[in-house]
């Protein structure tokens, strides 16, 4: 390993952060908490009405922690493995360890489980006593809780969430088994060593839960509960794997990112559990007051999506079908404003309606709508997945926001082109402004993509779609050469966020090499050092486009401030504010390396890759991506790139995949062969 000694995927501590909501989370794509955390949450469980909705607190039986009373010398330590996907805490003392493992379980999502294990050192005989301090209770502030009868040994309560989020909707029951947890755990004075295991299954029906809790208990009899989730976690990290030579604290925030976003994503073998959105902070945030309420925002599809869908395009899938399923929401947002089509809200928890607190950004921050779209669109060049527009209810998507934004636009006379009044850009220092550059350029976009895939499923194209693409305002001043972030904005203006920056990537936007440098050189001093985390891996994605590695560098060091020790969670401003596990942040900071590094551009046409690196960096290798149901792996040195078809899904083989140089010259790709 370079530039330093330790496993980058690894990161233990003898003392706790002062502030617990940089504690680590263990998290499946259903189930989520903080450790020493007392509640958890269950995917798509939220309680409360519009602007109150939030994940509703389920009580966590996980929230323990181990206490030796009386032990001599006793030393702590903490751990994240992001390879098992594991926390554990460790009591060493001359005699005996105490080891209290917690995991959010991989291929039963419906499971989370902890485990203390008790092992003698010396060879004393009398008893070993391990206190469990726990401040779990079986109530909610969010949820009507009833005791039902015990399971297998397990405890159990049910009940439903007190408000549903649009009035007479849905109110989400959760079902939740236990194991009980005594107060202390005491080995043997014949014993050398004993392991207890406690099982949380919760699940939206009692026969789920059951079924979860009995599988669980299973598992334990063989003695494999840990090791199956281990297994699970680990085909998910191996088939998204990503690993850099260069300095240790750049490999340790690549794996952090790696382990905190996986954990959000669905596992492979669970295609029938609908997916809930991933919001900034990750499912184990987001209680009322916390983390945007665990809401889901453009975060998910701009900033997280890419990654998931190079690496993991089935899990890519489950997010798309998160919009479809929440699209008649959608449909009413944009009537309710007037407009025709599908207005996606800026905060969506289950229902796609608008659930923000506050209404001026629903209501102006209509750029979302353009980012849902975009990540169909990198879907569908990705995957070439017909099956998911023609069947699945991705076209009814497509057409709803294409209705929308021809629906938004007004024509100026005096330009003779389409204006999109209004509106808050990205940066959300500004609103009430006319024509945005990324709002238009996003809802170009969008047009552009629609009337594609129409002629790709032989539907017929409306012109007006056609002709709104094209006659779109997009600000840009000919006389500086750079694109203005709206009508009317002065050069200095300060800013809060990337914004006119996400032209060239990932919007790809036509420029010049000389105009993607002024938008650059424009915003960059006067976008705010305290903005959101995201913001500067954007940066640094246009100065590895321009091959400017130094400047590219520059602003990729400055993440560092928003990821917090020991166990790299992301805060989404530097002075700590905001939301926490600020998984935002870390969706742009893998596409610096996943997008900057390699250069990976998506497009209708195939996979551009011009791969840029700063000094410190001599070796990256992914090993996974996926591209028209091929996995590659790429490998890109100083000196070489090297591309291996590893998997195709095509039998017998079509044409292969073929690399094609600037030069003209091309190399076919077939399976096993670089």
């Amino acid at each position: 390993m370079a530039d330093g000694e330790g496993d980058p995927g690894v990161f233990t501590a003898t003392a706790l952060p002062g502030d617990p909501r940089l504690l680590p989370t263990v998290t499946n794509a259903f189930l989520g908490t903080r450790v020493f955390r007392d509640i958890l949450h269950a995917a798509g469980v939220y309680s409360g009405a519009a602007g109150d909705t939030h994940r509703a607190d389920v009580p966590s039986p996980l929230g323990l922690r181990m206490a030796a009373p009386g032990a001599r010398s006793p030393a702590e330590s903490f751990t994240l493995n992001t390879w098992t996907g594991t926390f554990s805490h460790m009591i060493q003392t001359p005699g005996y360890t105490a080891t209290h493992q917690l995991y959010a379980h991989h291929s039963l999502v419906h499971l989370m489980a902890f485990s203390i294990t008790i092992q003698r050192l010396d060879g004393s005989t009398h008893p070993i006593t391990i206190q469990l301090q726990s401040l779990f209770l079986p109530q909610s502030q969010d949820l009507h809780l009833i005791p039902g009868p015990d399971f297998q040994g397990a405890h159990y309560i049910y009940g439903q969430t007190l408000v549903p989020e649009v009035e007479g909707g849905p109110r989400p029951t959760v079902h939740m088994l236990w194991t009980p947890i005594p107060q202390s755990l005491t080995l043997g004075g014949e014993e050398r060593e004993r392991c207890w295991q406690f099982l949380t299954a919760v699940a939206g029906s009692e026969e789920e839960a059951k079924r979860s809790y009995g599988a669980g208990l299973s598992l334990v009899a063989a003695g494999s509960l840990h090791r199956s989730h281990v297994r699970a976690w680990a085909a998910l990290r191996r088939g998204c794997s990503v690993e850099l030579d260069g300095p240790l604290a750049l490999r340790q925030a690549l794996h952090g990112c790696l382990y905190y976003l996986l954990s959000a994503i669905p596992p492979r073998d669970s295609p029938g559990v609908p997916f809930h959105g991933i919001s900034p902070g990750g499912l184990s945030n987001g209680t009322r007051g916390e983390d945007y309420w665990g809401h889901v925002f453009w975060d998910q599809d701009t900033w997280m999506f890419p990654n998931i869908l190079l690496l993991y395009p089935e899990a890519a899938r489950a997010i798309l079908q998160y919009r479809i399923r929440t699209l008649e929401g959608a449909k009413r947002n944009a009537r309710d404003q007037g407009y025709e089509g599908a207005k996606f809200p800026w905060e969506s928890a289950a229902t796609g309606r608008e659930v923000c607190p506050e209404e001026i950004y629903g209501a102006q921050e209509i750029h979302v709508t353009g980012d849902v779209l975009m990540a169909f669109e990198q879907y569908y060049c990705t995957t070439q997945d017909q099956k998911l527009f023609r069947e699945d209810g991705g076209w009814e998507l497509v057409e709803a926001v294409a209705r929308y934004w021809c629906s938004r636009m007004v024509w100026n006379e005096e330009e003779q082109l389409y204006h999109i009044r209004g509106v808050m850009p990205p940066d959300e220092y500004h609103s009430q402004v006319d024509n945005s550059a990324y709002t238009n350029a996003v809802a170009q976009r969008s047009l552009n993509f629609a009337t594609d895939l129409a002629r790709d499923l032989l539907l017929l194209v409306p012109e007006e779609w056609e002709d709104c693409a094209r006659k779109i305002k997009v600000p840009f001043d000919e006389e500086r050469k750079y694109h203005p972030e709206y009508d009317g904005y002065s050069p200095g203006e300060p800013v809060k966020q990337a914004d006119v920056v996400l032209l060239g990537f990932p919007l790809m936007h036509p420029m010049s090499a000389e105009v993607r440098r002024n938008d650059l050189e424009m915003y960059e001093p006067v976008t705010d050092p305290a903005g959101p985390a995201m913001t500067w891996s954007m940066f640094a994605v246009g100065w590895l486009e321009l091959k400017e590695l130094q400047r590219a560098q520059n602003q990729l060091k400055k993440c560092f401030s928003n990821i917090t020790e020991p166990f790299k969670v992301w805060v989404e401003n530097s002075d700590g504010s905001g939301a926490v596990n600020f998984l935002t942040g870390m969706g742009g900071f893998l596409q610096v390396v996943l997008f900057g590094f390699t250069g990976f551009r998506i497009t209708r046409s195939g996979l551009l890759f011009d791969p840029a690196f700063p000094d410190d960096i001599t070796k990256l290798e992914v090993s996974s991506v996926s591209y028209l149901g091929n996995k590659l792996e790429v490998t890109i040195t100083r000196e070489k790139i090297r591309m291996e078809v590893t998997e195709t899904s095509q039998d017998p083989p079509a044409s292969p995949l073929e690399a094609v140089l600037e030069s003209g010259q091309r190399f076919p790709l077939w399976e096993g062969m670089a």
